[in-house]
């Protein structure tokens, strides 16, 4: 078992350590509804030191990252140091082998892959970079942590004033650092919120500052529920290397515009792109009882066009949603799908459901 820097927090918070691919984490610290409520409503956070950071370093840097990864790094150097990217890692099939985060650094990049795709993930990366001038340094000696909700900046704020202008002034997919520690202004819940590294030695002082002004520890439960609602993808449901980011709502992450760019999976990308046995991402609100679940089979007119991917009762919604991959052909907005046998209504909507607290769909 994988511990965080963090666990000793999750002890003394009450939290239920469950094993999760491999890392001690907490699914809850009582109630997984509150703490959804509690980052929707007010400021929760999350360990997220399982995540994977590298550092990248060398003159090719720059080369490797717009042939390793979908979408054009080039597009950072615009913005400057501390602009995030978010993108797909393809293989040559153009599958996803996984959905990373990428920041423009004073020494190269910073790159967040997932920690149940780490050494599939590693591998790969490391393949590729031995056609090119580059340095990988995994940052173990990182814990992450993930503060969301719409008072989040504010309590980081309070915990770290000497931090205050920064904050205040930071933009989303930007991050600032000072004094080893990194903010960026990104999130995995659909609210407003920073992730923060920090060194691991500081991790649960940090943790206890936070508690002490007003930040909620939240667990693995409330963040896929957050995740959900915001409609965003988890990987091995949403994505995974057989389906191509056409299929999984991850075209925008895919940059085109330099015809003379050429990454890994372009090709057969491109290929997807015009196939006529296509498959699109949406969501799906349930019209009557019961419970969304990934793996249930999703109709329209009594024929099957796809399946639920993941699925759970929205906390915020109050009813069951799901996000579901369908046959590209699908212009219905009433479908139906199998739950134990019977076929619910589902109503087809537009992603996602819910962003800044706010219902996005009528």
């Amino acid at each position: 078992m994988n511990y965080t820097p963090f666990y000793q927090s999750h002890l003394d918070s009450n939290g239920k350590v469950v094993d999760f691919g491999g890392w001690a984490l907490p699914v809850n610290y009582g109630s997984q509804i509150k703490e959804h409520e509690q980052v929707r409503n007010d400021a929760g956070m999350f360990d997220v030191s399982h995540m994977v950071v590298t550092d990248i370093h060398g003159v090719d840097a720059k080369d490797f990252f717009r042939h390793l990864i979908s979408n054009d790094v080039a597009k950072l150097d615009k913005f400057g140091v501390g602009k995030a990217l978010y993108s797909g890692l393809l293989n040559r099939e153009a599958g996803v082998i996984d959905d990373l985060i990428v920041y423009l650094m004073p020494f190269g990049y910073r790159l967040v892959t997932n920690a149940a795709t780490e050494a599939k993930d590693l591998n790969w990366i490391k393949q590729v970079a031995a056609n090119f001038k580059v340095e990988l340094f995994p940052r173990r000696d990182l814990a992450m942590l993930a503060v969301q909700g719409p008072n989040a900046i504010k309590k980081v704020i309070a915990a770290h004033p000497h931090m205050k202008e920064k904050l205040e002034q930071l933009k989303p997919f930007v991050a600032v650092e000072d004094s080893n520690y990194f903010y960026a202004r990104t999130g995995y819940t659909g609210e407003n919120g920073l992730e923060i590294m920090l060194p691991r030695a500081e991790a649960n002082a940090f943790w206890s500052l936070l508690v002490e002004n007003g930040v909620a520890p939240c667990g693995l439960g409330a963040r896929d529920t957050l995740r959900l609602e915001a409609g965003m993808n988890l990987y091995g449901h949403e994505m995974d290397e057989t389906i191509t980011p056409v299929a999984c709502g991850m075209d925008w992450v895919v940059d085109l515009s330099d015809e003379t760019r050429d990454f890994i999976g372009k090709k057969a990308y491109q290929l997807a792109k015009i196939s006529t046995d296509q498959y699109k991402q949406v969501g799906l609100v349930l019209q009557g009882k019961g419970v969304l679940r990934d793996g249930q089979k999703v109709y329209v007119d009594g024929v099957e066009c796809g399946i639920v991917t993941s699925g759970t009762f929205s906390p915020s919604l109050k009813v069951s949603i799901a996000i579901a991959r369908i046959s590209a052909a699908v212009e219905a907005e009433a479908a139906a799908v199998d739950i134990r046998g019977n076929h619910e209504a589902v109503r087809i909507i537009s992603l996602p459901f819910v962003r800044n607290g706010k219902k996005m769909f009528n």
